[in-house]
Parts: C-alpha cells; structure tokens; sequence
C-alpha cells in the first residue's frame, strides 16, 4: 500500500451498501440493524416492487440511503481510520448471496 494515497470502495449492488461505523461494540451493528428495520419495515401494504418478495424494496431503499461507495484517506500506508471506526457492508437482503466491492486505489 502506498504512503499517501486515497482508496474507493464501490459496492456493485443496489440492495447492499458500504458505511463507516464504530466498530468496537458490536451492539451497535446490532442497533444499526433495529433500527433501519424499524424505520423501513419488509411487507407493508403499500410497496409496489415485491417481486422478489417482502425484503426487496426495503433493501434498495436502505441502500440507497446507506450509499455505495466509500473513499479514505491513506497515511502511512495504512486506511486512515479513525480510533473506532470500521468499515461495514451491509447486507439489507434476507439472503443476499455473494457481494462484489470494487477497490480503485490513487497514490
């Protein structure tokens, strides 16, 4: 890995996402997902694109929301994190199944 340099993380899927969280406390994943759960439910009565049933269009909204792609800074040859945080990728599927991230790097 480089010095300096920058790093893109682009997630080629629309009912997944990529997002920078604390990642010292796992109930705070825990959290994450109650509460997206909670804000955006699977099965309401009212969502048109179910065709691949009640987690369909709850997870491309949440991805949505969520974002693709990241980009962090590097220093020192390494991702320039901060003390907490880690990368998630989050999965809004009930199953999703493989998931690709395209990693473009600039130094």
């Amino acid at each position: 890995m480089p010095e300096k340099g920058i790093i893109n993380l682009f997630i080629q899927h629309t009912s997944a996402g990529l997002t920078i969280n604390e990642n010292a406390d796992p109930s705070v994943r825990t959290d994450f997902e109650q509460i997206m759960n909670h804000i955006i439910p699977e099965g309401m009565t009212y969502y048109t694109h179910t065709i691949e049933g009640n987690d369909d269009i709850p997870a491309h909204i949440k991805s949505s929301l969520i974002g693709c792609s990241l980009t962090i800074p590097i220093r020192n040859h390494k991702l320039s994190l901060g003390t907490w945080q880690g990368i998630y990728l989050c999965e809004f599927r009930n199953s999703g199944g493989n998931r690709k991230i395209l990693i473009t790097l600039y130094y």
